[in-house]
């Protein structure tokens, strides 16, 4: 049975918990979720237990109700199938840090220029303002702090 988001598409481009669980409640919903990768893929596919070599429980239980591609983002021969894929998105969700985001073309100021109603969402540990913004961080860290 279609869920209340069925028709809607959404690029993940985020690793660990907190944006790679955001998706997936999505997917959970009907949303169309496709996780882009880089070529060495989401670290968690490699934390805990496993039965084979990419596949941890740990992934496994945050990226349910996703397809995944690799994009590698640093090189410009992705930038066409990056383009192709925002074009067709509603939805864009990202943990990389702003600046690091800018780099490798997902700025919103970029990805709005390709898809103007496309809805921009950057998941961070801290604020893009104030003495901390930009820094990475998991949830240890800001629990820690």
């Amino acid at each position: 049975m279609p869920g209340p988001l069925s028709g809607i598409t959404v690029l993940e481009f985020a690793t660990m918990i907190v944006g790679p669980m955001a998706t997936q409640y999505l997917g959970d919903l009907g949303a169309d979720v496709i996780k882009i990768e880089s070529p060495e893929g989401d670290l968690t596919r490699r934390i805990g237990p496993r039965r084979s070599p990419n596949m941890a429980s740990f992934f496994l239980n945050s990226n349910r109700c996703k397809r995944s591609i690799v994009l590698d983002l640093k090189k410009p021969e992705a930038k066409p199938a990056l383009a192709a894929l925002v074009k067709k998105a509603d939805v864009i969700l990202h943990s990389v840090r702003i600046d690091a985001a800018a780099r490798i073309g997902l700025s919103y100021k970029e990805l709005s220029a390709i898809n103007p109603s496309i809805i921009y969402c950057h998941v961070s540990g801290y604020s893009n303002r104030g003495e901390l913004a930009g820094r990475p961080a998991y949830d240890d860290v800001i629990q820690a702090h």
